[in-house]
């Protein structure tokens, strides 16, 4: 069911580096943006789906598929060095004085990750109010851990653990569990976006997601891959 106090964000840049203009870029026959929108329609969770994008064909893809697009993202605000909560935070922001209404949650779909499906949306709200959090991030199991066969190399040249634990680890398996952060799903309380400055704080929950619906689209080979795995679940 539609609800009136949950807004949906997608913050989506034109100068994308590692895949030449990816957010329009066809996967599967229908532009990359695309997919994340269709899925947050198909959650019937918002009655508002707002874009920020600081690119007209972006904005004209997103329009098309039913998101809204009242404003033009600010410059600085579309650079490397913009952080992620600013651009959401800016955008619930504008939302709120756009649309003359105080939203008691944020939802934000990162357009890089395609391959979540509705219930991840679901379930992961679920979960979020069940816990009370204050926001929540998603992730998958980590396939390496920092215990085990990440390294670093310190400032004397030094090579190490990342973490090193308080007794020797000889099996992967015997060491804490890790988890990859997968960009997909963000989700806030209306005090968090607006007060909090970084992602994670004193009460964020995690949503854990399988493997194979957590891949952050970032490189050519990601996106043939993503393609790949999209035709496998097609047939």
């Amino acid at each position: 069911m539609i609800s009136s106090n949950i807004l949906c964000t997608i913050c989506a840049r034109g100068g994308s580096k590692g895949v030449l203009n990816k957010n329009t870029k066809e996967l599967l026959g229908t532009p990359l943006i695309a997919h994340t929108i269709n899925q947050a329609r198909e959650s019937r969770m918002f009655d508002h789906i707002v874009v920020s994008t600081d690119s007209e064909s972006i904005a004209a893809v997103a329009t098309k598929y039913g998101a809204e697009v009242f404003f033009k993202r600010d410059a600085y605000m579309a650079s490397d060095s913009a952080g992620k909560v600013q651009v959401i935070r800016d955008a619930f922001v504008k939302s709120e004085e756009y649309y003359s209404k105080k939203y008691d949650y944020l939802i934000d779909l990162d357009a890089t990750a395609p391959l979540r499906k509705v219930e991840d949306i679901l379930n992961a709200f679920d979960q979020f109010v069940r816990d009370n959090n204050n926001n929540l991030i998603t992730a998958m199991l980590a396939r390496r851990s920092p215990y085990f066969n990440l390294v670093e190399i310190d400032k004397a040249g030094q090579v190490h653990l990342s973490k090193v634990p308080e007794k020797p680890i000889l099996r992967r398996q015997d060491s804490p569990l890790c988890y990859d952060l997968n960009a997909s799903i963000y989700i806030w309380k209306r005090e968090s976006i607006l007060n909090d400055k970084a992602v994670f704080t004193e009460n964020t929950g995690l949503f854990i997601m399988p493997e194979e619906r957590s891949i952050d689209l970032d490189s050519e080979l990601d996106f043939e891959f993503i393609e790949f795995i999209m035709k496998k679940n097609s047939k």
